[in-house]
């Protein structure tokens, strides 16, 4: 039985690269201040907000040179109202769900610009499938290792 213990404690070592960038994340989501139950999920929302931020920025770049909107400057407001909000859920995500739920709105936002920029459309879904699946996984992560501290009795 010891010999299994050992062997799953291996297969979970991080490089030291892994460790260094997963504990940042921790530090900038804020996950490793308190018994928060959903530490990963934030620490995979902000490394999917930090991406994103730079997305939205070029977006309204795009707009901005393709000329999409008149007066043009519209398309330097859109990515910069865009990349504020993607700054507030990062900001926010130490405060229980306001992040998370700041996040959710950002995704909206991002999608509603293909009805100006209709190749943000292809980003908007991918990095929205990619926050669902941080959101899920996440969230499952947190429950069995809040299940495994409640068996360790801690």
């Amino acid at each position: 039985m010891s010999n299994q213990n050992t062997n799953s404690e291996e297969e979970f070592k991080m490089s030291p690269s892994e460790t260094l960038a997963h504990n940042s994340a921790m530090r900038i989501s804020g996950a490793g201040r308190t018994d928060d139950a959903a530490k990963t999920q934030k620490a995979l929302a902000s490394i999917v907000l930090g991406f994103e931020l730079i997305i939205v920025v070029l977006i309204g770049l795009a707009i901005f040179g393709l000329g999409l909107l008149e007066p043009r400057e519209l398309g330097l407001y859109i990515g910069g109202g865009l990349a504020l909000v993607q700054i507030i859920g990062l900001g926010t995500m130490r405060i229980g769900r306001v992040g998370i739920i700041v996040g959710w709105i950002s995704h909206a936002l991002m999608l509603l610009c293909a009805f100006i920029l209709p190749m943000a459309l292809i980003v908007g879904l991918l990095f929205t499938a990619l926050w669902v699946y941080c959101m899920v996984k996440g969230a499952q992560i947190d429950r069995g290792r809040i299940a495994h501290f409640a068996a360790m009795g801690r």
